[in-house]
């Protein structure tokens, strides 16, 4: 009832409530019932849970002993990324200090009640964060996800058995609630969305790292309170939030709350925690590109929407950076990201275009200009962009052309320099070491 009544809810990227899920598992038919602890965080530039794991680890051994006393569980797996050395070493330091002391094992302080926890470590795989996909890991098998359509892991999950996975920042949340009762968590954050989030803040922004907030606090306190804001005072253009599977949200709208339901209706989600800033040096045509890259590299390949829809998107993107996309690519873009959502089979598959839609959406202008104007407003896109010296601003120093690796440069000293196009790479290399301002990108 104290799960319950606290309203918490997953922390692993669905948001859903947690005690629903344990009380699914609970009168599930069949025996035993195992305990998962998702730490395979594969977002990029997220760090949640290997900082929780790797710091303190009891909290998340007590946030499970809870959750199998209530669930009737005496058996759980710490499934960790590979990728996390530390955070495995220090797990199992736990569990052994754990068994030591008698709160791990066979009748645990004389109560009658056994469980124990054994880690398993991940190959690496992105698409094992899924539920049925890391079930598959567990047992030995390859990590591909399967139709959840009919049953769900907590009727038959790890060996066709029912089966509770919550990932590690929702354990870590039990013992601080039961400690400190239901009614004292639920005033933290808002009515649908209860407690504090841990965020890793990256990106455009002075100070980056793990943000823990309340629930229901905006983009602009994050980015700016905390964050400090921009390096250079440059204006942000977005905040990418939810990790490759979320949504980017433009500046206009960074007084929305940060919860899990404010977050989707704007086309992200709130994901695992990551948050990233990006100002107006950001191409978000090359931002959508990025993540659908890397999810098509990440993609188990067993359901076609998602193993062909991601590897089209990513072409389609491609030619669009590249000069030779067209208005008609565009909308073929949105029709493949509306089949994706609607077609795969899990939800990786499901996600994986929101940054697509996400873009198309608030940044619809840049894709016109890239494909209609053949321009990237932002000056990323290496096919669209040229390198020139503005001959009243050079003043002949010779930075540039001493550090141009191309030899694309050429000038007299104290006199304007100019670039050879059909040398140059445009690395920016000449631009980096400009102290006048001289090297423009047209």
């Amino acid at each position: 009832n104290e799960i319950k009544e606290s309203g918490l809810r997953g922390r692993g990227g669905g948001g859903f409530p947690t005690w629903q899920k344990w009380e699914s598992c609970r009168n599930a038919n069949g025996n035993p019932k195992y305990l998962v602890c998702n730490c395979d965080e594969g977002d990029p530039g997220a760090y949640m849970d290997r900082s929780l794991l790797e710091g303190n680890p009891h909290l998340v051994l007590e946030g499970m002993l809870i959750g199998a006393y209530t669930i009737g569980s005496q058996e759980g797996y710490i499934y960790v990324r590979h990728e996390y050395p530390w955070a495995w070493a220090n797990a199992g330091i736990a569990i052994n200090q754990a068994r030591e002391m008698g709160l791990l094992g066979e009748n645990i302080l004389g109560t009658g009640f056994s469980f124990d926890i054994d880690i398993a470590r991940g190959g690496g795989a992105f698409v094992c964060g899924e539920s049925t996909a890391l079930v598959a890991s567990l047992e030995g098998r390859m990590g591909e996800p399967r139709d959840k359509q009919h049953l769900h892991t907590v009727e038959s999950g790890l060996w066709e058995k029912p089966t509770n996975l919550n990932n590690v920042e929702t354990w870590a949340n039990v013992p601080i609630i039961i400690n400190n009762g239901a009614e004292w968590y639920s005033k933290i954050g808002t009515e649908g969305s209860k407690g504090t989030k841990i965020f890793s803040l990256v990106g455009k922004v002075k100070n980056t790292g793990l943000v823990e907030v309340p629930m229901g606090i905006s983009l602009r306190e994050i980015v700016y309170d905390i964050g400090g804001g921009t390096p250079n005072g440059t204006k942000i253009k977005a905040i990418q939030t939810g990790g490759p599977s979320g949504g980017c949200i433009p500046s206009s709208m960074l007084d929305i709350p940060v919860d899990f339901d404010e977050l989707t209706k704007v086309g992200s989600m709130m994901g695992s925690g990551g948050m990233i800033v990006m100002d107006e040096k950001t191409c978000m045509v090359d931002v959508a590109r990025y993540f659908v890259k890397f999810l098509k590299d990440e993609s188990c390949g067993k359901c076609l929407p998602c193993r062909e829809g991601l590897k089209r998107m990513d072409e389609i993107l491609t030619d669009i950076i590249e000069g030779n996309g067209s208005e008609e690519q565009i909308e073929l873009l949105h029709e493949l990201a509306l089949v994706m959502k609607d077609a795969s089979l899990c939800g990786l598959g499901k996600t994986a275009p929101n940054s697509v839609l996400s873009t198309l959406q608030y940044f619809r202008d840049e894709y016109e200009a890239h494909v209609i104007d053949k321009k990237c407003p932002a000056g990323v896109c290496k096919d669209l962009i040229t390198y020139s010296i503005n001959a009243d601003a050079c003043t002949g120093c010779g930075a540039c052309k001493r550090n141009c690796p191309y030899e694309a440069i050429e000038g007299e000293r104290r006199k304007p320099h100019v670039i050879i196009l059909d040398l140059c790479q445009k690395c920016g290399s000449c631009m980096d070491v400009c102290k006048f301002n001289a090297v423009v990108i047209s």
